[in-house]
């Protein structure tokens, strides 16, 4: 069974997941382009109980950016370590990028296309939908 680390920007906070990741995606819908200041979200969804928190567990704050849906990040640095959603019990949304140990898979897709920045030139291959498929 693989077992992953991580940890925000700063340290603070550092969890491992145990167990595989499921389907990796980069998201674009708006949401998720203002809460990584970037152009996209790179998301893959973990079940919460393969989720453990190692330390920093005072330093977590959350903000329900739509109804049910609560992002995590850490209050220090700001990283984004995962979101969840009513809709899914028992299901995280990992943000990979504050991955430690290599991931183990790759991107499977682009979602949200529609919604992506004008700047934003997606020239790798993956399939691109313009919503959720």
């Amino acid at each position: 069974m693989p077992v992953h680390r991580g940890s925000c920007l700063c340290g603070g906070v550092r969890y491992e997941v145990t167990g595989p990741f499921g389907d990796f995606i980069y998201c674009h819908c708006r949401q998720c382009r203002k809460a990584q200041g970037s152009a996209f979200g790179a998301n893959a969804p973990v079940q919460e109980s393969a989720f453990r928190l190692l330390q920093g567990a005072e330093l977590l704050k959350s903000y329900e950016s739509s109804p049910g849906k609560q992002r995590v990040f850490c209050g220090h640095c700001g990283s984004p370590v995962y979101s969840r959603h009513a809709a899914r019990p028992g299901v995280l949304r990992l943000r990979m990028g504050l991955l430690d140990t290599p991931a183990g898979v790759r991107p499977q897709a682009h979602n949200y296309v529609a919604s992506k920045a004008e700047w934003d030139d997606i020239n790798d291959g993956l399939p691109q939908h313009a919503e959720r498929p």
